[in-house]
């Protein structure tokens, strides 16, 4: 039995295909001081029963781009450690069956052409040339990527780990992990039923197991197994070796071709949950009870594709837990709960196609302490308090799980484990008509319906049954006036005697500004990327409070806490749920606040950019002077207990002004033709402020250190590669979703990174990169003739760079 060592530099937890991938990657750095210890024998887990589908296309570009490389790697991997793989570069074909799934794949094939990808849309008799078993009466068309392929996944797992022992990894199996040491919040070391093992970094990539393992250090994982049904046929006349992948999620079934046969799999609405008292012991290279029943709806919509599998011998059910996760997205990153632990896993039945890149990634962000570029929608930091209860995680995986191969609508909302957070304005929203959306749990008015009109979002590829409703709600805060409860921002507070000191060196900005003032402000890494997209105001020399997006809770508390510069003495403390937000906004803001305050609220008294604590309605409420829809008002910010008088109060107010609810889904569109950026999708760790348009809110003419400030200067100096531009389309048809391709004198250029339809402007416009290598500014983008590619088609636009509703704020500053 091979002995562990007393310490390592990094321990990887987990011997399946991504731990073996980790290990590979490291290794190839440089990293030997590595150890990988699994439970039973490499690729006992999930990885040996993954049926080895390698598709490449998602929706964002740097995920498309890290299964690209797991791609690329599987490729040369068989040549470089001698070890067959079973990769075959097939291609995947995938069906559309009715009219919306088309729009879907034209539109995946826009996002691919956007991406770099190539696809190609086929015809029926086109796509049955290439998988001539299956019939296609009922097919519309179907998208060709000839990149993508299939692998066999034990194979896979053995060559990465021959190349990451060839490297000076080591990997000790039959070894079970006890317990994990946490100090001083950093991984210390990892127990074992062999002994201890120091190391300064760990790696859980333990699949279904990881749940379990990271509450060992006090980690949330939020991750469930749930069974998943595949079989393997015997040999069938007519399917050849390079017979590509196929997806035909209408009828909820995948396919490949296995020594002959057929390997047939889905994804059935009424999953089963696995485990939910934990993994049994000794669970390893094992299977569940085969569930004809359960899996018979599947096999009756398979036949229907492929006739052939009545007649085929079937010679084995795969009946095999895998973890799955929430949204559908796997899990990367350092955990925010303990410094130096990182994980990889939840790969939702995509971790063959995953593991290359992702191994990658991860080994990167455990070498150098950052991800290579944005991994935002795999970002273990995109989790909240509601992803704590196991329970609640369960119901949404298993809701994500049977969406897996549903239509994915433009603004779908997830339906399980709601209501949750709610707002103190809840009840008296929803009697209104409110339709509301969830994010990280909390209850978020989307739009509101009138009396009379069906208080339900009814999706669509086209106009949804709320467009109409959110030009109401967009039109009263142009012209009147609109309340909006953003109660779920998250809000902290930054406390101590050295709060400015660390706060100018996170923020871009400035934020030493006296009391009562606002900053809007980025913070930066090192490489100069957007990491937080926030608003400051300073409420005293020792105190901060900082808003930012709802969803950015967990990630931008753990960036700021982990910045804040040794020795200084500041703390973060969050607030959220201490503070309602009711956003008050539109050109009759003044005169409806004016009616519950005896503050001046006169431009002079109360200037854009400042903030004040006045009373409104008796309450003691923390007024912003900030917008994000570009007109005149206020958030304020009160006291939790108070935001239902609040509200009654302004909604009685505003009556004689027209006031009206309005939602999130007029807030983005008013913010779009405020050309108003959004974290997570126009701007990110990947953008700088120079690119994204924002370098006035950048403090380099002062002498002033912060984060990130040396990479701008360095920008600086050379031609920039990309720019941020907005893009008008004249006809108001055209939907704009984010994703399109852009055109620059008929050459692909970049894609929109939002897109939707702006009501006072009465026509789509969307967002995005103007790239160039030889570099770009702003007579380049507005010299250029464009064309966004929308759903395989090409509509002229008009580019901007200045805001086209009030660019020189003056609504804002009334």
């Amino acid at each position: 039995m091979q002995d562990l060592p007393s310490s390592a530099r990094v321990v990887i937890i987990g011997g399946g295909i991504v731990g073996c991938s980790v290990a590979y990657h490291l290794g190839k750095m440089g990293w030997t001081d590595v150890l990988l210890l699994e439970r039973h024998r490499l690729s006992a887990g999930s990885t040996w029963h993954a049926a080895g589908l390698v598709g490449q296309l998602r929706t964002s570009a740097n995920i498309t781009q890290l299964l690209g490389y797991s791609v690329a790697l599987y490729e040369r991997l068989e040549a470089e450690t001698g070890l067959a793989t079973g990769w075959k570069r097939n291609g995947g074909l995938r069906l559309a069956c009715n009219p919306d799934r088309w729009i879907e794949v034209r539109r995946q094939a826009t996002t691919a052409k956007s991406f770099g990808l190539e696809m190609h849309l086929l015809t029926p008799k086109e796509a049955q040339e290439l998988w001539p078993l299956m019939t296609v009466d009922d097919v519309v068309g179907a998208a060709f990527l000839p990149t993508d392929g299939q692998a066999n996944p034990s194979d896979i797992t053995q060559a990465l780990a021959k190349g990451a022992r060839a490297a000076g990894v080591t990997i000790v199996e039959e070894v079970k992990v006890t317990g994990i040491s946490v100090e001083h919040g950093r991984v210390r070391a990892v127990t074992t039923d062999r002994g201890a093992v120091a190391c300064e970094r760990l790696v859980l990539c333990g699949g279904m197991w990881s749940r379990a393992l990271g509450r060992l250090a006090g980690v949330n994982i939020p991750l469930v197994p749930v069974r998943h049904q595949y079989v393997i046929t015997e040999r069938i006349e007519g399917v050849t070796p390079n017979l590509p992948t196929l997806r035909d999620p209408d009828r909820l079934t995948y396919w490949k071709e296995e020594v002959g046969g057929l390997v047939m799999g889905g994804y059935e609405p009424n999953p089963i949950p696995w485990a939910e008292d934990g993994i049994p012991e000794g669970f390893e290279f094992a299977l569940l009870d085969e569930d004809w029943d359960h899996f018979e709806p599947i096999m009756r919509l398979a036949l229907g594709r492929v006739p052939a599998l009545e007649r085929a011998g079937i010679k084995r059910m795969i009946n095999g837990p895998e973890s799955f996760t929430p949204d559908g997205n796997f899990i990367l990153g350092e955990a925010p709960e303990v410094r130096n632990f990182f994980v990889g896993c939840g790969f939702n039945a995509f971790g063959i196609a995953s593991a290359g890149g992702a191994g990658m990634a991860l080994a990167e962000w455990v070498a150098r302490g950052e991800p290579p570029f944005d991994l935002w929608p795999v970002d273990i930091r995109r989790f909240g308090r509601n992803h704590l209860d196991e329970g609640w995680v369960r119901a949404r995986t298993l809701e994500a799980y049977a969406k897996h191969y549903t239509l994915a609508w433009p603004g779908e909302e997830h339906r399980s484990g709601r209501p949750l957070r709610r707002s103190p304005l809840y009840d008296r929203l929803r009697a209104q008509g409110a339709v509301f959306g969830e994010k990280l749990g909390w209850e978020r008015p989307n739009w509101f319906a009138r009396p009379g009109e069906e208080a339900a979002d009814r999706y669509s590829f086209a106009r949804p049954n709320w467009f109409e409703a959110v030009g109401r709600e967009h039109a009263a805060c142009r012209e009147r006036v609109a309340l909006f409860d953003q109660s779920s921002f998250a809000k902290f507070l930054v406390v101590g005697r050295d709060a400015e000191k660390a706060l100018s060196w996170l923020c871009a900005n400035d934020v030493a500004k006296p009391p009562g003032r606002l900053t809007y402000t980025q913070m930066l890494n090192r490489k100069g990327g957007i990491e937080c997209d926030l608003t400051v105001a300073r409420l005293a020399p020792d105190r901060f409070y900082l808003v930012t997006g709802t969803g950015f809770a967990t990630h931008d508390a753990d960036w700021i806490a982990r910045n804040i510069p040794a020795g200084l003495d500041a703390h973060l403390v969050e607030v959220t749920s201490a503070h309602a937000t009711l956003s008050l906004f539109g050109p009759r803001a003044r005169d409806v606040l004016a009616v519950c305050s005896r503050d001046d609220l006169a431009n002079a008294a109360f200037p854009f950019g400042t903030c004040r604590t006045i009373t409104v309605a008796g309450a003691p409420v923390l007024a912003l002077r900030v917008t994000y829809v570009g007109e005149l008002g206020w958030e304020l910010h009160l006291p939790t207990e108070f935001a239902a008088t609040v509200y009654d109060a302004l909604m009685a107010a505003g009556r004689a002004h027209g006031i009206a609810n309005a939602g999130y889904r007029a807030i983005e569109s008013l913010r779009l033709e405020k050309g108003y950026r959004a974290w997570g999708s126009d701007i990110g760790p990947d953008h700088s402020p120079l690119v994204a348009g924002l370098g006035w809110a950048v403090k380099l003419g002062k002498d002033t250190p912060f984060l990130g400030r040396d990479a701008l200067l360095e920008q600086k100096r050379r031609p920039l590669p990309r720019l941020f531009a907005g893009f008008m389309v004249e006809d108001p048809n055209v939907v704009l979703l984010g994703r399109e391709t852009i055109y620059r004198d008929g050459r692909r250029c970049g894609w929109l990174t939002s897109g939707g339809f702006g009501y006072t402007l009465g026509k789509p416009l969307g967002y995005g990169y103007v790239r160039d290598p030889a570099g770009v500014d702003p007579a380049y983008v507005m010299a250029g003739s464009y064309e966004l590619e929308v759903a395989g088609f090409r509509v002229p636009a008009t580019p901007f760079l200045e805001p086209p509703y009030d660019p020189k704020l003056t609504r804002v500053k009334a």
